[in-house]
C-alpha cells in the first residue's frame, strides 16, 4: 500500500515537470524565457521545452500588424487657435527582446511621443494649412515615430489624422465663407449660361437673316427671269400676229372697262378720233376691207377730259 502511494505521488510530479516544461506558443506570438532572472531566448510558435522551475516566461507579445486610436489632442496652431485632431497609429512588433527590454509600456510611449510630434508638426502651421497638409503632417509623424520606435523593436507603418476639429466660431466662419464662394461661383455659371444663350441667339437670328435675304434675292430673281420671259413671249407672240392699227384699236376698247372699273379712277381719257377708229374697224370686220387710218396731227393728239360715271 505505502509504495502504491510512493508511485502516485511520483507521476504526480513527474505530471507536473513535464506539464511547467512544456510550451505551445501560437502562431504570430512570441514569449521570451527568462532563466534566473536573465534574458534566456524567445519561444517561437509551436511546442517548446523549457526548464521546470527554473526558466520563467514573460507575458505574451502580439507580432501581428496593430491600430491604436488615441483620443482626441488639443494643439494650438501657429495663428494661436486651438484645434482638436484624432489620430491612428499602425505599428507592429519586429523585436520581442527589444520590446521587452527597452521600454516599459511601448503602447503609452507610443501614444506620448504621437502627441508631442503631433504639437511641434501643427504648431508650425496656420490653421487653413493644417486643414489641407494632412498628408505632409501625417508623413512628419510617420517618420519622427519610426525613428524613436527603432531601438524598441517596433516598426511604426503609417499614421493617419481621423478629424481635425477647430473651434466653433471658426467653423461657423468657415461654412459662411464656402457657403458665399459656393454663391459666388454659381451667380458666375449663371452670367456665363446666360451670355452663352443670347450669343447663340443674336448668331441665329444673324444666320436667319442671311438665309431670309438669300431667299428673297433667289425669289427676285426667279421672278425678274420669269417676267423676262413672259415679255420675250408675248414680244414673240405680237410679232408672229404682225401686229397693225386694227389690233391696237381692238385691244384699246377691250381694255376700256378695265380701266373703268377702278375705284381710285376720278378721270379717263377718251382720244379725240376714237369714233373713227370704231367705225373702221366696225367696216373692217363686216365687209373685210383695208381701214383707213387718220393721219396723225403735227402736233400732239388732244383728249378730252370726261368725267367717269358708273357702269
Amino acid at each position: 500500500m505505502e509504495a502504491l502511494i510512493v508511485a502516485v505521488v511520483l507521476l504526480a510530479v513527474v505530471l507536473a515537470v513535464v506539464s511547467r516544461g512544456v510550451r505551445v506558443v501560437p502562431q504570430a506570438t512570441a514569449r521570451v524565457v527568462e532563466r534566473f532572472g536573465r534574458y534566456q531566448r524567445v519561444l517561437k510558435p509551436g511546442l517548446n521545452l523549457v526548464v521546470p522551475f527554473v526558466d520563467k516566461l514573460r507575458p505574451s507579445i502580439d507580432l501581428r500588424e496593430q491600430v491604436v486610436t488615441f483620443p482626441p489632442q488639443q494643439v494650438i496652431t501657429k495663428d494661436n487657435l486651438v484645434v482638436g485632431i484624432d489620430t491612428v497609429i499602425y505599428f507592429q512588433v519586429t523585436d520581442p527582446m527589444a520590446a521587452t527590454y527597452e521600454i516599459a509600456n511601448y503602447l503609452q510611449a507610443i501614444e506620448q511621443l504621437s502627441v508631442t510630434t503631433l504639437r511641434n508638426a501643427v504648431g508650425n502651421l496656420q490653421l487653413e494649412e493644417s486643414l489641407t497638409s494632412r498628408e505632409t503632417v501625417n508623413s512628419q509623424l510617420g517618420a519622427v515615430l519610426d525613428e524613436a520606435t527603432g531601438k524598441w523593436g517596433i516598426k511604426v507603418g503609417r499614421v493617419e489624422i481621423k478629424a481635425i476639429e477647430p473651434p466653433a466660431s471658426i467653423k461657423d466662419a468657415m461654412e459662411r465663407s464656402m457657403r458665399a464662394d459656393r454663391e459666388k461661383r454659381a451667380t458666375i455659371l449663371t452670367a456665363e449660361g446666360e451670355k452663352a444663350g443670347a450669343i447663340l441667339e443674336a448668331e441665329g437670328r444673324a444666320q436667319a437673316a442671311v438665309t431670309r435675304a438669300r431667299g428673297e434675292a433667289e425669289a427676285a430673281k426667279l421672278r425678274a427671269e420669269g417676267e423676262a420671259s413672259a415679255i420675250r413671249t408675248v414680244y414673240g407672240a405680237l410679232h408672229d400676229v404682225r401686229l397693225d392699227d386694227r389690233l391696237l384699236a381692238y385691244k384699246y376698247l377691250d381694255r376700256l372697262p378695265d380701266i373703268a372699273s377702278g375705284n381710285a379712277n376720278k378721270v379717263w381719257f377718251v382720244p379725240t378720233d376714237l369714233a373713227s377708229i370704231a367705225t373702221n374697224l366696225a367696216q373692217a370686220v363686216r365687209g373685210g376691207g383695208a381701214v383707213s387710218v387718220p393721219e396723225e396731227p403735227a402736233v400732239p393728239a388732244r383728249a378730252r377730259r370726261i368725267p367717269k360715271t358708273p357702269l
